[in-house]
């Protein structure tokens, strides 16, 4: 799993810009359920906005580019061939056009399709799974690296303060 500190080192710096976390994945099939259970362990924890869209991503991209954030966040559970549970940050200048994720449009194509209207910055993290089984749960390093990005999310983006 890549260090909680190397990834908080690559992220810290877009803490205070209007950010948008995108969950990807489908809760039904173990692993791949990692994106949108993050949103739901973040939901009224951080300040940055936060969007599940289950297993079609495309049919948010609207609903992003109203939003517009000056950062998105797309997490996902991808198959970059690591240690089960790693988490790793791809800029959206890495990711090729070949699908690497569990879904049917590619990263790449749904990222160029945003960016096409919208100027942000997009970061795609993604966690290797282990277990993408339907009906499973999260398996064990999965929830692990959950937990850490849970972690590092409330760091970056802490609650705004209510006026006095």
């Amino acid at each position: 799993m890549s260090g909680e500190s190397e990834i908080f080192e690559q992220l810290k710096n877009l803490a205070g810009l209007k950010t948008l976390i995108l969950g990807v994945g489908q809760i039904l099939k173990g692993d791949d359920g990692v994106g949108p259970i993050l949103c739901q362990k973040l939901s009224g924890r951080i300040s940055a906005d936060i969007m599940e869209a289950g297993t079609v991503p495309e049919n948010y991209i609207q609903p992003i580019i109203k939003q517009a954030p000056e950062n998105l966040f797309v997490i996902d559970a991808i198959d970059f061939e690591a240690e089960p549970g790693t988490i790793k940050v791809f800029p959206a200048e890495q990711l090729s056009s070949a699908a690497f994720s569990t879904h049917t449009l590619s990263p790449r194509l749904f990222i160029d399709l945003i960016r096409r209207q919208l100027d942000v910055n997009v970061h795609l993290i993604g966690i290797q799974p282990a277990n993408l089984e339907f009906g499973q749960p999260l398996s064990p390093p999965v929830s692990e690296a959950l937990d850490i990005l849970v972690g590092l999310f409330v760091k970056i983006f802490p609650p705004r303060r209510s006026a006095p």
